[in-house]
């Protein structure tokens, strides 16, 4: 093959390489775009009056105009949602990142009869909805005390949470190496010493993976708590915020503002632990 033609061949690789990336570029910028515009209009319509978002919902608002925000404080129960929210998303998981960790360890890292059938087991809860025992769930929160009351939430998402937490953290702890308990042990730690001042910190990124898989679904549950509370003083921002929509009317302004605080927090959540999240993702490529 000629010299020319060698070189031809290479520009076309090039410029192949080239027109992949871009269209990769294009795409990627086209998702972006498709994912923040609904949430740059819910902000913009936090800042408007219900016929001003009607009269112009892409438009700039004035970030001045703070009523909407002073009536969800100050005229609805919203402070109480948010407060049940946090309650329930937190206790669930600390459960869930508590149990999977130690689960996860102990599958991970000790041989014993049934350790695959246990594994397996947790996996088998990941193509298994939740929402399709609902009746029996019901009936077993009736029958322990617990129906209208925020601890059969926690028990359910706790459980829904388990096996995807159980999932990433064996197959994460499973890449680190064995040297680092030898050692310990060759100390004089137990094991309880091994597992919490050892590898909980090199571990921290996959908990947070595991934190953010299980956080955004159980912060925005809708069905559970429509099921299992009815209380007004124990909703969760989801089932709190349709109490906002009127039978005839709906002041969309102080719905959209109520929307823009409730997604405000694990938006923060995502922003300040992104790096561990990336850091996490990218580990097991690393190793």
């Amino acid at each position: 093959m000629s010299v020319a033609a060698t070189n031809y061949q290479d520009r076309k690789g090039i410029l192949g390489m080239l027109g992949r990336d871009g269209l990769i570029q294009i795409i990627l910028v086209a998702n972006t775009f498709i994912m923040l515009v609904p949430i740059l209009i819910m902000v913009f319509s936090a800042f408007k009056s219900t016929p001003e978002i009607f009269k112009s919902p892409f438009s700039v608002p004035d970030f001045g105009n703070l009523v909407n925000f002073i009536k969800i404080w100050t005229q609805t129960n919203f402070l109480r949602y948010l407060f049940n929210s946090f309650v329930v998303t937190g206790a669930s998981m600390a459960l869930i990142l508590t149990l999977g960790t130690m689960a996860a360890y102990a599958l991970a890292r000790y041989r014993f009869w049934g350790a695959g059938f246990i594994l397996m087991f947790f996996i088998a809860g990941l193509t298994l909805p939740l929402k399709l025992a609902i009746i029996p769930l019901f009936m077993l929160m009736r029958d322990l005390g617990i129906l209208n009351n925020q601890l059969s939430l926690i028990f359910v998402y706790t459980a829904m949470g388990l096996p995807s937490t159980v999932f990433i953290m064996t197959g994460f702890i499973r890449t680190l190496p064995n040297e680092l308990e030898d050692a310990a042990r060759m100390d004089g730690a137990s094991e309880a010493r091994i597992m919490w001042s050892i590898m909980l910190p090199l571990v921290r990124p996959a908990m947070v993976i595991a934190g953010i898989q299980n956080v955004v679904p159980i912060w925005n549950d809708f069905f559970f708590p429509l099921v299992f509370i009815q209380n007004d003083a124990l909703k969760t921002l989801p089932q709190g915020l349709t109490t906002f929509m009127g039978e005839y009317t709906t002041d969309w302004g102080v719905l959209f503002a109520g929307l823009t605080l409730s997604a405000a927090p694990i938006i923060l959540i995502y922003i300040v632990l992104s790096k561990q999240f990336i850091s996490g993702m990218t580990s097991g490529a690393i190793k």
